[in-house]
């Protein structure tokens, strides 16, 4: 079999049996295994669904198959060699014209994706057995809710035209548990107690002040979505549905986002050993090493996950060996494991990305200067330590700026007060304006963010006079 010639069922089935047996081999843990066999249109339309055979119907998706499309037709982006589903049974999508040789790379790269995907810390919570149930159960009710000739689409839209800018203002840790308000309440009730008296007098320090425990919240919200569907009291029980529609289907994907590097490079990874395992022909191997090196190899101005978390996870295994091996019955990939099981990217990174490797991998901080792109830092002994830095910041969710509800009727600056937690990057004042606009729409009264820009305190606010900015000094 050579690159072009197709691949029949019978040869895949072969070939997934053999993979089927490195992956017990080598100990990797994965549920059921399902793949899909499909052309280039079907390809698109499940990357503008994000890859869900049931989604629920929004125009978003629709435009997102359409420039997909474009960029293909006109030779300006190609397609993925696969798509791979977080649910158990795991599903992938394999392109049916693709060579034997790449058929059976992906295969095996997709048994590394679904190993990650049941064993990281972070998709315990997504409930993968229930995943395709659940994405049907939820595009039903939006349908329901557009043929209902009392809501209709034009209604259902603009709600999720809303939801979906807000959707990632989240819970970005899901392993952690949220308090409840009898919890908060138990808390606000202790920090505001005074301290006890050793000379048993009562009296109340005159700093003292008692809590407002009617406040809402009673601490920062970071869930914007599921606070305006508890708190706004205008909304009908459809448009609290579609809030909860569109949050629970941002928590199936903000585990994705946060472990990108790793679990594209764990995937790579494994489809290295499990091809250099088979004993493939000759031919097979030497295509094999080619599409390979195209998968991971570096993309300049850009940081191709496939690339960076391939070369950490060899070099985890390699200085694992050098100590003398793992700390399971896995051997020297036993660090390997536990790294995949307790790990996402920020600390992925942030304990594996050293100096050395900056260096190998020519990474570098660039910035804007005169209308062309300047080198800001280079990996010397001083700046290799910012380019982390800085790479940790971006990556992930990283990218999506921290807003929390603080106060749901504030009586100086009227309305929901939120506020930016600011980390030395400013808002982007044009989107900042769209997105408490949504809000305002959601909350149907007045909305203020409380944010940094340029250095000083400032207020942005949107209510029926548009949005405005000023100072808060």
């Amino acid at each position: 079999m050579h690159m072009g010639q197709s691949i029949d069922i019978k040869q895949l089935q072969y070939w997934d049996a053999k993979i089927r047996d490195k992956v017990e081999e080598f100990g990797l843990s994965t549920v059921a295994q399902e793949f899909e066999l499909c052309d280039h249109e079907q390809m698109l339309s499940y990357m503008a669904y994000h890859g869900m055979p049931s989604h629920y119907p929004h125009w978003s998706y629709g435009k997102s198959f359409e420039r997909l499309k474009t960029l293909y037709d006109h030779g300006a982006a190609g397609l993925p060699y696969e798509m791979v589903i977080n649910a158990d049974p795991c599903l992938a999508y394999l392109m049916r014209k693709n060579s034997p040789c790449l058929q059976i790379l992906t295969i095996a790269h997709v048994y590394g994706h679904n190993d990650f995907f049941m064993n990281n810390f972070t998709f315990r919570a997504t409930q993968p057995d229930q995943v395709a149930s659940r994405f049907k159960a939820r595009a039903d009710r939006v349908r329901d809710y557009v043929e209902d000739p009392s809501i209709g689409l034009a209604r259902v839209e603009a709600v999720l035209d809303a939801a979906h800018a807000l959707s990632l203002q989240c819970s970005r840790n899901l392993a952690v548990r949220k308090r409840d308000r009898g919890e908060q309440l138990q808390q606000a009730i202790a920090a505001a107690r005074p301290p006890a008296d050793p000379f048993h007098r009562i009296h109340k320090p005159p700093d003292y002040d008692e809590p407002d425990l009617d406040r809402q919240p009673l601490e920062p919200e970071e869930d914007i979505l599921l606070f305006i569907r508890d708190h706004n009291p205008r909304l009908s029980a459809w448009e609290k549905d579609l809030l909860t529609i569109v949050h629970e289907e941002a928590l199936y994907f903000i585990p994705q986002m946060q472990t990108k590097i790793m679990n594209e490079g764990w995937a790579s990874y494994w489809h290295w050993e499990i091809m250099n395992a088979l004993a493939l022909p000759q031919d097979l191997h030497l295509e094999f090493l080619v599409r390979h090196n195209q998968v991971v190899r570096p993309i300049p101005g850009d940081i191709n996950p496939y690339h960076l978390g391939f070369r950490i996870w060899r070099h985890i295994r390699e200085k694992a060996g050098e100590s003398g091996g793992g700390r399971s019955a896995k051997g020297d990939r036993g660090i390997m494991f536990e790294v995949r099981e307790s790990d996402r990217d920020t600390s992925f990174l942030r304990r594996f990305l050293t100096k050395d490797l900056v260096r190998e991998l020519g990474l570098f901080q660039y910035a804007p200067k005169d209308g062309q792109l300047v080198a800001t830092r280079v990996a010397d002994d001083e700046g290799w330590r910012e380019i982390k830095e800085t790479l940790i910041r971006a990556v992930g969710t990283g990218g999506v700026p921290v807003i929390q509800v603080v106060d749901a009727d504030h009586e100086q600056r009227g309305g929901l007060l939120l506020r930016h937690d600011h980390d030395g990057r400013d808002l982007h004042l044009g989107y900042a304006e769209k997105t408490l606009g949504y809000l305002y729409r959601l909350w149907g009264r007045r909305v203020v963010l409380e944010t940094v820009v340029e250095g000083e305190a400032c207020l942005l606010k949107s209510d029926d006079g548009g949005f405005a900015t000023e100072s808060d000094t």
